[in-house]
């Protein structure tokens, strides 16, 4: 974290100085930038992001009268953890959430298949995937995360509750207006007030864009004649978070238990060492029959659940939260406003993520996870369009690359579900299931294993597009496969010998990164590959840097250059670099002493030898604000990096 940048200030860094125009009033403006639906994850998500930029005018409403105080996810992927991390508040989940270390399997025993016997363990996520745990932390303590890093923004952004969305409209004939100097609002809503005091109220917002975070029942995605389309398994399931006496050994390990004959559970230990939720199956559904007409109580829940677990014993003393729920798998055909048809010809101003476009089972732990990506992707092409850095079509990435991702992870979701649901092979004559139909528990395991990447959120592919280049260079640096995120490693800080993980220096600011891999030799001669991209990138007019950044702007106010070599930090001057890897910014000129990097020797991690960076050539790293690959280049490949910006950035002056 850095900050006194423009002048001595006390207290909390986190607490940024307010701008202006504050967005925490208790009445909407009539016209704003971005109008956000929904307090849920993806909604938070995207407007924590847009609340860093004062001149984005960002508002978000919610139905509910406040906060929640009970969530029903609690999974945070490994990858979700180094986006937190982009925000500034993962060192508090870390420290309140439960950490999931290790996966435990139960199967029948086969001596008495009336009880279960453990039958295999596995470490939860694979050794170096990520720099974070799998945890797992109440919904509701993260959407606090959010919402107190929004109330210390520039903006100072609060919630708008008690607002439910009746209608949508959307003018195409101002489709032309999506940056902040315009004078038109493309989408018209309007909100009936449920609180007491202003019950039956109408208000009517115009936007520019509006992002429909409203869940499954979203009232934006009617609006713009969409819907979910999919398949129920037509199986029940019951989830509780509990408070109980056992003996069985490992209630705080996430556990999957298959039963010969009473069905399966899952076990998530949760945070405070002493909760733990259980997702426990229960009957089959008839066809179309719906499962709130089983009328399924707790008590129920916990008497299914003791029956799987026997012989152990399960005691419930409180149960915190139950719900009841059936399998689905659902996908939206598309993510924003603009039909097939018109793509490229009409920009998208109603845009809609999370469950309000997909839905599947809560098993795998994504649902929270892959909605907060969804608006973690949208958000930067938001800022970008309309500050005036990228042109709107940038916008119409954002439901390829995200429908791409649902549609794997239903696909996944779908195939994890049966195979959670099946009894395991062998059940004996006279059980509720088909014999024929079982699964393997071994299988299930190996299962569990294959997908370690794709449930940690690290799998995930983005495609070539506008933002994603070809591969064209990849053997330069085989460990940042373009289109995945940047997997970040120790390095050392060359100004100040601090050890570091090289991937934290990105926050959720709206700026690309440059990383900066130098070739063999020394990569302060004139003549380096590095050297000749710093002069590129500082003095050339075809240079995205000076092409894209405004004169009155500091010089990585949109692209973050960074380097790394391959000398330990000993053997290095930084004054002996170029002056763009050591500017000066703000106010007072005050030089920016941390952007040169070292591999951390002293613990034998290698940043070039983990990441698979070609010694003797280096490489340059292009990464989106949104901490995904977006290319990799030689350093010397000076108009290959000019062409990828010129096809989406506009020139600042």
């Amino acid at each position: 974290m850095q900050f006194h940048l423009d002048g001595f200030q006390t207290g909390d860094p986190a607490i940024h100085e307010p701008a202006d125009t504050l967005a925490n009033s208790d009445r909407l403006p009539e016209t704003l930038d971005v109008l956000i639906v929904g307090c849920g994850p993806a909604g938070l998500n995207l407007a924590t992001q847009l609340s860093a930029f004062p001149d984005i005018k960002t508002r978000i409403v919610e139905q509910k009268a406040g906060p929640i105080r009970l969530g029903q996810a609690d999974g945070i992927a490994c990858r979700s953890m180094e986006m937190f991390n982009a925000f500034g508040f993962v060192d508090k989940v870390l420290k309140e959430a439960c950490w999931i270390n290790e996966t435990v399997f139960w199967k029948p025993d086969e001596a008495n298949r009336r009880s279960i016997m453990r039958h295999g363990r596995v470490q939860d996520t694979e050794d170096g995937l990520s720099e974070f745990p799998h945890t797992v932390l109440n919904q509701a303590r993260v959407h606090d995360f959010y919402l107190e890093t929004m109330r210390n923004s520039p903006s100072r952004l609060e919630p708008n509750y008690s607002r439910r969305v009746v209608d949508v409209q959307i003018d195409t004939d101002k489709a032309d207006a999506v940056t902040l100097g315009s004078d038109d609002y493309p989408v018209t809503v309007t909100l009936e007030r449920t609180d007491e005091a202003h019950q039956g109220e109408t208000e009517t917002v115009r936007a520019r864009y509006v992002v429909g975070c409203d869940g499954a029942r979203s009232q934006v995605r009617q609006s713009l004649g969409r819907s979910l389309v999919g398949d129920s398994a037509n199986q029940a399931w019951g989830v509780m978070d509990v408070l109980a006496v056992t003996d069985f050994p490992d209630i705080r390990m996430k556990a999957t238990i298959h039963s010969a004959n009473h069905g399966n559970i899952l076990v998530i230990p949760r945070e405070g060492g002493y909760l733990t939720r259980l997702y426990i199956e229960l009957d089959k559904l008839d066809e179309d029959e719906r499962v709130a007409s089983r009328h399924i109580t707790a008590d129920q829940l916990v008497a299914a659940a003791q029956r799987i677990l026997h012989p152990y014993q399960l005691d419930v003393k409180e149960i915190a939260w139950w719900s009841v729920y059936e399998i689905g798998q659902r996908l939206c055909d598309k993510f924003d406003d603009v039909p097939l048809e018109d793509v490229g010809q009409r920009v998208p101003h109603v845009f809609i993520a999370g469950d309000a476009c997909h839905t599947h089972s809560p098993k795998a732990g994504q649902g929270m996870n892959v909605s907060m990506r969804d608006t973690f992707n949208l958000g930067w092409k938001l800022a970008a369009v309309l500050r005036g850095q990228a042109a709107p079509r940038l916008l119409d990435t954002y439901t390829t690359e995200r429908q791409t991702v649902a549609r794997e992870l239903i696909d996944f979701d779908r195939k994890f579900a049966r195979m959670f649901s099946a009894p395991p092979k062998g059940a004996p004559e006279g059980s509720c299931e088909d014999p024929g139909d079982g699964v393997d528990p071994r299988e299930f395991q190996e299962y569990f294993i294959q997908q370690g990447r794709f449930t940690a959120g690290t799998a995930i592919q983005y495609y070539p597009s506008l933002v994603c280049a070809e591969p064209t260079h990849q053997a330069l640096a085989s460990g940042f496969a373009i289109g995945t995120r940047f997997h970040s490693a120790p390095v050392v800080r060359l100004s100040d010998a601090k050890p570091m993980h090289l991937g934290h220096v990105a926050e959720a600011d709206g700026r690309w990164r440059l990383y900066a891999f130098a070739g063999a030799g020394d990569p302060t001669a004139p003549k380096s590959g590095l050297s000749g991209l710093c002069r590129f990138l500082d003095e050339s007019p075809d240079s995205p840097v000076r092409k894209y950044t405004r004169s009155e702007a500091d010089i990585d106010a949109v692209f973050d250059l960074r380097a790394i070599c391959q000398q330990g930090f000993r053997e290095l001057d930084l004054d002996a670099f170029p002056s763009i890897l050591w500017p000066r910014k703000g106010k007072y000129g005050l030089h920016d002493y941390e952007k040169v990097f070292c591999p951390d020797l002293k613990n034998g991690q290698d940043i070039f030898e983990l990441r698979g960076i070609d010694r003797e050539r280096g490489c340059l790293v292009v990464v989106r604000p949104d901490q995904h690959v977006a290319h990799v280049l030689p350093l010397d490949a000076h108009d290959e990096l000019a062409a990828f910006f010129a096809r989406f950035m506009l020139d600042a002056d």
